[in-house]
């Protein structure tokens, strides 16, 4: 399991995944989950995956080498996509294409064919999009209505993010949220933990302006945990008692 975010505002796009693979008691394996492709100037981008981690990493794999167009022969890979929409389109592609090959033999062992990502960045010329892509290789759009995406496990940020985020929030509050909510979804759900990988890329800049990893025992995210659980506490205190006594308004 796995729990990856991204949020995209006004001001730019911020994306977070964390690096749990099995959480056993005896075998947690840590493995990059969220990885930037960028080239200053020309494009900055970044590609999260949850799912089954064999699967991921093939896609990946075969969107570095290229697929190959059989109409111009060119090897289309992700870094030299036209606009981010065909991007999103070749990691569909490549999913399908991954889907033929492996899905029959998951199958034969009982295993779904599980996969998904969120990808996200802007390309010179064009806008800041985020996608999310469903194990069918279709996806969907960000939007300004809803300025965030999510994929693994997301119900337990999901609240923190519906709550607080707006398409006018600024970027690094939006960073902020988005470790809120990925600290809530560590506290409920033991498959999701530390190091936490993270991207800020601003609007038009073309390039990763943070591209930083959390490890265990980091002052501020053990901080921002502290705050948060303290502000919980206080928010239910300050709200007052229910008025019923045996299903029945308190005089």
């Amino acid at each position: 399991m796995t729990y990856c975010c991204g949020i995209l505002v006004q001001d730019g796009l911020v994306m977070i995944a964390d690096t749990r693979t099995n959480a056993g008691l005896d075998n947690v394996s840590t493995f990059r989950k969220l990885h930037v492709f960028e080239e200053p100037g020309k494009y900055a981008m970044a590609l999260a995956s949850a799912g089954n981690l064999s699967l991921s990493q093939s896609v990946i794999s075969l969107l570095n080498e290229g697929i190959e167009n059989p109409e111009t022969g060119e090897r289309e890979r992700l870094t030299n996509a036209p606009s981010m929409f065909q991007a999103a389109q070749r990691i569909g592609r490549a999913i399908r294409i991954i889907h033929q090959t492996d899905a029959e033999a998951l199958k034969e062992s009982k295993l779904e064919f599980d996969v998904s990502f969120l990808f996200g960045g802007q390309m010179a010329g064009r806008r800041l999009r985020l996608f999310m892509i469903y194990p069918a290789g279709n996806f969907i759009e960000c939007t300004v209505d809803t300025p965030y995406l999510q994929i693994g496990e997301h119900k337990y940020g999901k609240p923190i993010l519906d709550r607080a985020v707006r398409y006018d929030t600024d970027l690094y509050d939006a960073l902020k949220i988005g470790l809120i909510s990925m600290d809530s979804t560590m506290r409920s759900n033991l498959a999701v933990g530390l190091p936490i990988d993270l991207v800020v890329i601003k609007r038009d800049s073309l390039h990763a302006e943070l591209n930083y990893r959390i490890e265990p025992g980091e002052p501020y995210f053990h901080d921002l945990r502290e705050r948060w659980s303290a502000a919980l506490r206080a928010a239910h205190i300050a709200i007052p008692r229910p008025p019923y006594v045996n299903g029945k308004p308190a005089k």
